[in-house]
């Protein structure tokens, strides 16, 4: 059986009470007294169930989560996952609020973070923007101990306590090895479609994404990466022009989102031909994998991802460890025959 407060109390020889303040750090004990409360505690092995001792006392966890705006197909998804969340708070005991911020704009969101620090939270959760005044941003609520977990894409160099999101450097270099394997000895460059480079998982996608282009398909012309700011409009306008340029292109590795304009100029130009990767499994992206348009899409469970976020924020909150296998972000492949049941 695990020791319980009564049993320390009895191994120290003092009151529940006298237990009770020890435990919970509160003024009244003498020197020698807690003293032979925390030996008891050592001796016992006991371990407190901070779960419950918060359950007893109503505790609720107030967590801010700030996300890109606009309509992005993932982001959406994540909004929805962070609103399902806020449904369960209750049980869960947690005040969720969201912050919006225009999408790879980094004094918006320095600007955010600021709004949120005001607020004091007991967590921050963060679509982050890799830019020295958003870096400054999380240190800052880190110095007033603010727990802050970055979501989708990192920022390492912040202090943040955890990043939520699937290892993009992998999940590039899957896409080179899918790209290169399907393409075989097709002749033709590939071209590289990204949101903005301002964001660490775009980077991070295309370092993986080129290191195993040049290690196992190096006679594979890359063009020059294309930013479409994960804007179906210009990313339709943008590729329409790089078919135009590069009628020969073989493949596109589109390693954001924009995936309507992508699709939609594909198909406007009667390429189904190229072989295309993409990232995250939407409506939209589901319906092109099914018609050819789209040859493999590289997933990460944005659920998960919320999840993830919450439990870390709240063992931060009661300076509890974080379980790391739990809070691995797989990075799913899927093809149009093994697609899971019903809409993404």
């Amino acid at each position: 059986m695990r020791p319980t407060v009564h049993d320390i109390a009895a191994e120290a020889g003092v009151s529940l009470a006298t237990v009770d303040r020890v435990l919970n750090n509160r003024p009244g004990v003498r020197e020698l007294t807690r003293d032979k409360v925390e030996r008891a505690i050592a001796s016992l092995g006991y371990v407190r169930d901070v779960t419950a001792a918060n359950l007893a006392k109503g505790r609720s966890y107030k967590l801010i989560f700030i996300l890109p705006a606009g309509d992005n197909s993932f982001m959406l998804g994540l909004e929805t996952e962070v609103r399902e969340a806020i449904a369960r708070s209750a049980a869960e005991r947690t005040e969720i609020d969201i912050l919006f911020v225009p999408a790879f704009d980094p004094q918006a969101l320095a600007n955010a973070l600021a709004e949120a620090h005001r607020r004091g939270p007991a967590g921050v959760a963060v679509v982050a923007i890799d830019a020295p005044e958003v870096t400054d941003a999380v240190r800052r609520l880190r110095d007033d101990g603010i727990a802050v977990v970055t979501l989708v894409s990192d920022l390492p160099g912040s202090s943040r306590d955890h990043f939520a999101g699937i290892d993009n450097i992998a999940a590039g270099r899957t896409a080179g090895t899918l790209i290169g394997r399907f393409l075989g000895d097709r002749a033709g460059p590939v071209a590289v479609l990204a949101g903005s480079m301002l964001v660490r998982d775009h980077r991070e996608r295309l370092e993986g994404f080129r290191s195993v282009m040049c290690e196992s398909f190096g006679s594979r012309s890359i063009l020059p990466v294309i930013e479409g700011q994960d804007d179906p409009v210009l990313v339709e306008k943008l590729v329409a022009a790089l078919l135009e340029r590069h009628p020969d292109i073989a493949g596109i590795y589109s390693l954001g989102a924009g995936n309507r304009g992508l699709v939609a100029a594909l198909e406007k130009a009667g390429r189904a031909q190229v072989c295309v990767i993409a990232h995250e499994l939407t409506s939209y992206s589901r319906a092109a994998l099914l018609s050819g348009t789209i040859d493999a899409l590289l997933n990460q469970d944005a659920g998960h991802e919320v999840r993830s976020a919450i439990r870390v924020l709240k063992a931060k909150a009661d300076g509890l460890p974080v379980l790391e296998a739990q809070e691995r972000i797989r990075i799913d492949v899927f093809l149009k025959d093994n697609l899971p049941n019903g809409q993404a």
